[in-house]
């Protein structure tokens, strides 16, 4: 029989990036202050096993939510790389060709000098595999707290319903519960 798994997927709390829509990918911004005050007044499921992209806003989160558990971190699940659209936002992209390409590729266009679709799919699903083999039998529930993009990129790969990447997206500060049994995560909710 196989045993199931709860594995919460909790974007991290809102940047000033955020904020302001920005592409933020690689860049290591910390949370602003109205993310963290949005984090501490909502109310997360425990969890055994915190999993975190590397990046400081993720860490940040996972320290809040979290404050007495360790984390495993894993560059693998770090946001994509927006290459040349990195820290701007559609107000400033609109008029450039090359962004006005990538909406009409529909997001599937590599980033100019930044990570193509399914490179950034690939390195998300690697990791997720590599972390929930390793850690199988630690854990009933575990957080991963990591990057919207990522989320979306795990969960188009594994999650039942299928559904595309797009249909995944989520607020900072919320996220997805799924029941995981190895292979296959079903999605049971949002919060």
């Amino acid at each position: 029989m196989t045993k199931h798994q709860t594995i919460l997927f909790i974007r991290h709390g809102k940047t000033a990036g955020n904020r302001e829509k920005r592409y933020i990918g690689r860049t290591d911004e910390p949370l602003c202050e109205a993310g963290i005050k949005e984090l501490r007044e909502m109310d997360y499921p425990p969890a055994d096993l915190i999993v975190c992209s590397p990046l400081r806003r993720c860490l940040q989160t996972a320290a809040i939510l979290y404050p007495w558990q360790s984390v495993v971190t894993h560059a693998g699940l770090r946001e994509c790389d927006f290459g040349d659209f990195e820290g701007r936002n559609y107000r400033e992209l609109n008029g450039n060709p090359a962004y006005q390409q990538w909406i009409d590729s529909g997001g599937r266009l590599p980033f100019p000098n930044g990570e193509a679709h399914g490179d950034f799919l690939s390195r998300c699903g690697a990791a997720f595999s590599e972390i929930s083999m390793k850690y199988r039998q630690d854990f009933a529930t575990a957080a991963f707290i990591i990057h919207g993009g990522s989320i979306m990129a795990i969960l188009e790969q594994f999650a039942l319903p299928r559904r595309n990447f797009y249909e995944y997206q989520i607020d900072n500060g919320h996220g997805f519960v799924t029941e995981f049994d190895g292979e296959t995560l079903t999605v049971l909710s949002r919060f």
